[in-house]
């Protein structure tokens, strides 16, 4: 195998498919990417046996065509130390890999092509069709709700539902929620699949990159699988049964606040410098059009700031967990927020008035 291509051309998506590689591996090939080389196209393919993702570089200068693994980190690194006009040159000799651009050159270790796993994916399924720009939007918007290593396994992932002309994904962990919903480019059977925290982290730098281009995306029973021009991701699917999570969307909320979104979200972000490092607790206090935002913590340091708003309801104090407010808030876009509450037990549901598609739901923490 033989091959130049330019330095710009290589980054990106070596970048990409390094991504999913981890560092710490219990298997050496899986700290290799795997190179093919065929007619004018590059096709680099990385995976940890969870996640798979393939992108091909098209028009590159084949000398030799040949397939080969090389490790991902190095050929990273040795690509990102050279100058952005450099052109490199890799070719294939005595079972290691030859990496020159002007006067550097270096040998990298390769492993066996055939020992390159690959994710078996089933070619039954059922597709839909939507804008990677706007299921970007869908995953921004509820991803930063997924559980971290809970036990409960589901709320380590994503919830994706295709039902009714519409798709909807939700995250929780437990203490807080998150939704929004699109309508894909065309109808498709229902679907109902939990995608694992890895997968939609992985989808998300896929789509960071891939501009206003259509995404394909197709369930099968065990996996999803995404198609967006030149790059295919596919991740195994949470085996398990997703709570009802519309039994933790409160629907009587008689008192409500309505504020310009970016006010709280500073004054939030203030005040929290002086909470609890570990609980990041900061209490509200709601009545006469405004909200006072306490936070202290066991140094007996403080801070209060108070915000002008629209309330309606009793007078109420609630203690909130600022890190969870404070993502609710960035995930939206509008100038204005709504937060709905009931009691000081019960949970707040933040939603943009601009936007009916998402909701967002927070518990209280005791005061």
């Amino acid at each position: 195998m033989k091959f130049s291509i330019d330095r710009q051309a290589l980054l990106e998506p070596l970048q990409l498919v390094s991504g999913v590689v981890e560092r710490r591996q219990t298997q050496p090939i899986l700290s290799n990417l795997l190179m093919v080389v065929d007619a004018d196209t590059l096709t680099m393919t990385g995976t940890d046996q969870e996640v798979e993702l393939t992108v091909r570089v098209r028009g590159i200068s084949v000398d030799e065509p040949g397939e080969l693994t090389v490790p991902a980190r190095k050929l990273l690194d040795i690509c990102r130390s050279l100058s952005d006009e450099s052109t490199l040159t890799l070719s294939e000799a005595e079972r290691r890999i030859a990496v020159k651009s002007g006067r550097f050159s270096s040998h990298l270790a390769t492993l066996p092509s055939v020992e390159f796993p690959s994710i078996e994916t089933e070619d039954d399924g059922v597709s839909l069709a939507i804008n990677s720009q706007r299921l970007l939007r869908l995953l921004k918007r509820t991803s930063f709700a997924m559980a971290q290593q809970d036990v409960r396994y589901f709320f380590n992932g994503l919830l994706v539902e295709v039902e009714g002309g519409e798709i909807r994904l939700v995250a929780t962990n437990g203490q807080r929620l998150a939704t929004s919903r699109d309508a894909p480019d065309e109808d498709c059977q229902p679907v109902r699949v939990i995608v694992p925290r890895k997968g939609v982290n992985e989808l998300i730098r896929l789509l960071n990159d891939s501009g206003d281009a259509p995404a394909s995306v197709r369930f099968s029973d065990n996996h999803l699988h995404v198609a967006i021009e030149e790059a295919t991701l596919t991740t195994k699917l949470i085996d398990g049964t997703y709570p009802d999570y519309a039994q933790a969307i409160p629907t009587e909320n008689d008192r409500t606040l309505l504020g310009n979104r970016q006010e709280i979200r500073e004054a939030l972000d203030r005040t929290a410098i002086l909470s609890n490092e570990v609980y990041r607790n900061v209490y509200l206090k709601m009545g006469d059009q405004r909200v006072d935002i306490h936070a202290n913590n066991p140094l007996q340091e403080e801070a209060e700031e108070t915000v002008a708003v629209d309330y309606s309801g009793e007078d109420l104090e609630i203690g909130f967990n600022v890190s969870y407010l404070l993502d609710a808030l960035g995930a939206m876009n509008g100038d204005q927020v709504k937060m709905a509450f009931s009691d000081a037990k019960g949970a707040c549901v933040l939603t943009d008035p601009a936007d009916a598609d998402s909701l967002f739901v927070v518990s209280p923490m005791m005061l």
